[in-house]
């Protein structure tokens, strides 16, 4: 079956297993919401994202930190990056993407390309194309030129004008290496997505 890949930043789905850990590596996901004064389905994209990678475990309604979820919140942020990018790698879609490019004579990928391969290894969710960018390019899978409008491999330079310095859309600070969300909830954002951003890098 296709993989849908929900819309949740990097941060966004940090803040969540850090709350988690600070519930003790457990709890109902209606819980972690309410901890956020989110609505649950708020929540859900985040929860989503952390389940397809294999960072939790969610059943009736309850999420746990798995192995993984918890070896990613004891180490170094450049470590935690290596994680999420073997877990990405272990992704169907992400697979296709870093091999397409690798095979690629051009040593890039048009955005139509990219739509095409979306198309055969995802479920139908065109806006979720920039999301897919943001998360090869925050765990360093790959690079995107936004003047192009092309991936490129990590380790090719680009050619020309590329703007692959600049913070992609959504793509959310970096994360902490402790957990306390108090802080957090007490003067949460605006957004669902910079309330457990928060969580993350209130703590940083």
């Amino acid at each position: 079956m296709p993989t849908m890949f929900p819309k949740c930043s990097p941060s966004e789905m940090t803040g969540l297993l850090v709350l988690l850990n600070d519930h003790r590596g457990s709890e109902d996901v209606a819980r972690l919401a309410q901890d956020l004064d989110l609505e649950i389905d708020e929540i859900f994209p985040a929860v989503e994202f952390a389940e397809l990678l294999q960072f939790v475990k969610v059943k009736d309604g309850r999420a746990t930190l798995t192995e993984n979820g918890t070896k990613l919140l004891s180490v170094s942020i450049r470590d935690r990056k290596l994680i999420l990018r073997e877990q990405l790698k272990r992704t169907t879609l992400f697979k296709t993407l870093v091999r397409a490019l690798e095979s690629s004579p051009e040593k890039m990928l048009t955005e139509d390309e990219v739509l095409r391969l979306i198309d055969f290894t995802t479920a139908p969710a065109d806006e979720y194309v920039q999301n897919i960018i943001n998360w090869g390019r925050h765990t360093e899978l790959f690079r995107y030129d936004s003047d192009r409008r092309v991936l490129l491999p990590a380790h090719v330079r680009a050619v020309g004008r590329a703007s692959t310095s600049s913070r992609p859309p959504g793509g959310g600070a970096s994360p902490a290496t402790h957990s306390s969300s108090t802080a957090a909830a007490s003067q949460p954002p605006r957004s669902p997505a910079e309330r457990l951003s928060s969580v993350a890098a209130a703590l940083a």
